[in-house]
């Protein structure tokens, strides 16, 4: 294959950073992802990216019908810079076209509401099926449109007196049930060959300053040698 932009890249990156980037790669799966439709409070939405990194979830949807979603790095502690983001916000019903992709590749929609009468507890979930946990709004929940369009809705048991969680919170406790469950399964959960390439070349370009510069020398270069 010869000396690729890759090869030339690496240069720029230290063994111990390209291993943390496959080591990490690794664990990431795209057999669960997470939906956030309409929240509005930057630390919640920042919380539930730092555990989609920590739980290992690569791809994270962002439904703005309302409001625009905003990441605090504070909260999210870079987490963000090592996730796939897709945002939709320019339909008019943005959560109807979040749920046509989602279903394009293969994802069942799970509404988490603790309301509905069909809710599966989180102790009984088939974590079998690729799945798109969807959370919505802080105090409202799901819309509608959730409730209307969801294959399925999941609920966390809870015995106490309040009657639901931070939306932080509930991500937290279902990706850690569901990965963990997951991981110890025989399920190829992982992310393919190729998927693992493309994010480990673009993990490394963001590590690297003035990379865009970099680049353009690598192919100027690569132009002289022809």
């Amino acid at each position: 294959m010869g000396y690729s932009l890759l090869n030339y890249l690496e240069e720029f990156i230290t063994e111990n950073r390209k291993a943390l980037f496959l080591s990490v790669l690794r664990q990431r799966t795209r057999h669960f992802t997470i939906v956030l439709e309409n929240i509005y409070q930057q630390h919640n939405t920042s919380a539930v990216v730092r555990s989609c990194d920590i739980f290992g979830i690569q791809d994270l949807h962002v439904i703005e019908n309302t409001y625009a979603s905003k990441v605090s790095r504070h909260v999210a502690r870079g987490a963000q810079k090592w996730l796939t983001f897709h945002r939709y916000n320019t339909n008019a019903n943005n959560t109807v076209s979040c749920f046509q992709r989602l279903r394009k590749d293969r994802y069942q929609i799970i509404a988490t509401t603790p309301n509905h009468h069909n809710s599966c507890s989180l102790h009984d979930f088939d974590f079998t099926k690729k799945s798109a946990f969807v959370f919505g709004a802080e105090k409202k929940g799901v819309s509608d449109s959730v409730m209307e369009y969801a294959d399925g809705f999941l609920k966390i048991p809870m015995v106490g007196f309040t009657e639901s969680l931070n939306i932080s919170v509930a991500a937290a406790i279902i990706l850690e049930s569901v990965t963990t469950r997951l991981r110890n399964s025989k399920l190829d959960w992982k992310l393919s060959d190729e998927e693992m390439m493309s994010l480990y070349q673009e993990w490394i370009e963001k590590s690297i300053k003035n990379v865009d510069n970099i680049k353009e020398y690598y192919w100027k270069r690569k132009g002289s040698e022809k």
